[in-house]
């Protein structure tokens, strides 16, 4: 098509086609970046499973068991004086979640009841050198709790309800060697500054399995490092085992001297002791 001063139009891209690319755009994006919510694989009533895979490969897995100690004001009898309510939140079954995975970033976002509570931890890798040289590992740098208190369901008549956001201060949490998973069974605590007043919100973690970065295997952690607290209550497991095997060691070694000497003993008392009796021998 020609204008009038006879320079060739540009072409006009059919409305649909433009649907289509934007189509393909969308399924290519959704492609990259699967996210699958598998709480119900788990065993535990309590516990969620989180997977992020991009490019079909799984980059972040994370499974725990999560409640929040959320405290919040409410009138008191005489509507005059505020008391300070605590409402009890679990992270439930089926949350909707999304995820990001980077090189030395990845973030897990997991929010429920359409939205009005929002989860989202923060991991980073980094490196330094220790005596070794130098070596790398994981954390969880940051912790964000978005809640309303203007939600029925666990806040009940709250003072100026409305929407908060409680967030973690210098965290330095789950820090583990790369390339391999973090596991916690023992209960932690991780506590969050909200601007609610800045009201102190505790996070309860359990049961944890986590690894942002380095999965080896689709939908399978890597080795595990183990928290303090397990490996401690892990020894205290052992121990008496331990124990209980070298005392019967030391049993069985005490019967093998015992019997042998007595062998020994019994076989010198037959021996003569004046060679007057060797005549009375045979």
């Amino acid at each position: 098509m020609r204008t009038a001063g006879g320079r060739r139009a540009a072409p006009r891209i059919p409305g649909l086609l433009l649907l289509l690319r934007e189509y393909h755009a969308a399924a290519r994006l959704a492609a990259e970046q699967e996210v699958e919510n598998l709480s119900g694989l788990s065993p535990s009533p309590e516990k969620d499973i989180f997977v992020v895979r991009e490019n079909r490969t799984t980059c972040l897995m994370a499974e725990f068991a999560a409640r929040f100690i959320v405290p919040y004001d409410v009138w008191a009898s005489n509507y005059v004086d505020l008391i300070t309510e605590q409402a009890e939140i679990p992270l439930p079954r089926g949350a909707e979640m999304r995820g990001k995975c980077g090189a030395n970033e990845s973030e897990l976002e997991v929010s429920w009841l359409e939205r009005a509570y929002t989860l989202r931890l923060l991991f980073l890798k980094e490196g330094h050198n220790t005596s070794r040289g130098p070596e790398a590992q994981w954390r969880l740098a940051r912790t964000q709790f978005a809640y309303d208190t203007g939600e029925r369901t666990y806040f009940k008549d709250a003072v100026s309800p409305g929407k908060h956001t409680a967030s973690s201060h210098r965290l330095s949490a789950f820090v583990t060697p790369a390339g391999k998973s973090y596991e916690c069974q023992a209960q932690q605590s991780i506590t969050l500054l909200s601007s609610d007043h800045q009201k102190s919100v505790e996070l309860l973690l359990s049961e944890v399995r986590v690894q942002p970065f380095d999965i080896s295997a689709d939908f399978v952690f890597s080795e595990e490092h183990k928290c303090p607290v397990d490996q401690r209550e892990q020894l205290e497991e052992t121990l008496p085992l331990i124990l209980g095997l070298i005392l019967g060691l030391v049993i069985v070694i005490t019967l093998c001297v015992y019997h042998l000497h007595h062998k020994l003993t019994a076989s010198q008392a037959q021996l003569p002791r004046d060679r007057s009796q060797y005549k009375h021998m045979g």
